[in-house]
């Protein structure tokens, strides 16, 4: 019984964790989470998420409750973090500082995806638009 029970929270977290992506989607973004994997240390996890920007998308200021590492998988963006812009094109990658207020925009003209690779903590938000 016990086991069902494991089963049912770790389905119900599941689908928690489905529903912030989901409500994280915007009108030319499309996200598509790959896996989420508890780490070897107590309240942390790593959640992969391919994220697909339409030429001129973007995704406003946020935070996560953790680190971000991305990969760009192919276009190119401009990275705002606290501030400072970076540009990057397929094959470059950036870290995101926990906590740091970001934003991500396709600036080319055909479509831009990255793997977004987040540490983070266990059983809060994933995303938070920041103020």
């Amino acid at each position: 019984m016990k086991k069902i029970g494991n089963i049912v929270i770790a389905l119900f977290l599941g689908g928690a964790l489905m529903m912030q992506i989901v409500e994280a989607q915007q009108a030319g973004i499309k996200r598509t989470p790959l896996q989420q994997v508890d780490l070897s240390v107590p309240g942390r996890e790593v959640v992969q998420v391919r994220v697909e920007f339409e030429p001129g998308s973007g995704f406003p200021n946020h935070t996560h409750p953790g680190e971000e590492i991305i990969y760009v998988i192919e276009g190119t963006f401009e990275y705002v973090i606290d501030g400072k812009v970076s540009r990057m094109k397929a094959g470059d990658v950036l870290f995101v500082p926990a906590g740091a207020a970001h934003s991500a925009k396709n600036i080319g003209t055909t479509k831009a995806a990255e793997l977004a690779t987040y540490i983070v903590e266990k059983g809060k938000p994933l995303l938070t638009l920041a103020k």
